[in-house]
């Protein structure tokens, strides 16, 4: 059984578990500490009963600057899921589930249209966890990621960019069908 809390800043030790996976983003200290102090309710961890961290979220709520308002790739107020891991003993459990369900718990209280996260191309474990949430594929982003996680001759990947619409969007404006066809450069994103 698993106990859901907030990061708390001595949770940085204990993140290691977590953050093994080849296909978990490791940020530095600082960018931690950042989500915590700005977006405290969307940085949750989930714990063992012997206080080891085994899954965690972070999330943030933003829109694009102003200045962008009409560009096609302009983005309201939404939240975004930076980062979301389990640790390999502790998947298939129902973890990374109740995890990003609380963060779309606390993207609808805070109004937002849509919750939004990238994943690289390749993840299918991932991209079909998040379809069975009810994220659809809203865009390709080309060459994303300066690395690649299954082949080491190419230098980038491509990113997902998902979607799944909150209650505010209740005509569905903010999601599509067909995302797959509608490739973005990494500088329209962000």
């Amino acid at each position: 059984m698993a106990n859901f809390r907030r990061f708390r800043p001595d949770d940085l030790n204990k993140l290691s578990k977590c953050n093994l996976d080849p296909l978990t983003e490791t940020y530095e200290l600082g960018f931690y500490l950042q989500y915590h102090a700005k977006w405290p309710s969307l940085f949750q961890v989930a714990e063992d009963q012997n206080g080891n961290i085994i899954g965690y979220i972070m999330g943030k709520l933003e829109s694009s600057p102003e200045v962008y308002k009409f560009s096609e790739h302009y983005l309201p107020w939404h939240a975004h899921i930076t980062a979301v891991t389990v640790a390999p003993e502790a998947r298939r459990l129902g973890i990374g589930r109740l995890l990003s369900e609380q963060l779309e718990v606390a993207a609808d209280a805070n109004d937002a249209w849509f919750v939004d996260l990238f994943v690289r191309s390749t993840n299918h474990k991932a991209i079909t966890f998040y379809k069975n949430m009810g994220y659809s594929i809203f865009r390709v982003v080309k060459d994303y990621y300066g690395d690649h996680s299954t082949d080491p001759t190419q230098s980038s990947e491509d990113a997902y960019d998902m979607r799944k619409p909150m209650k505010r969007d209740v005509k569905k404006e903010h999601v599509r069908d067909d995302g797959e066809n509608h490739a973005v450069d990494p500088s329209d994103v962000w």
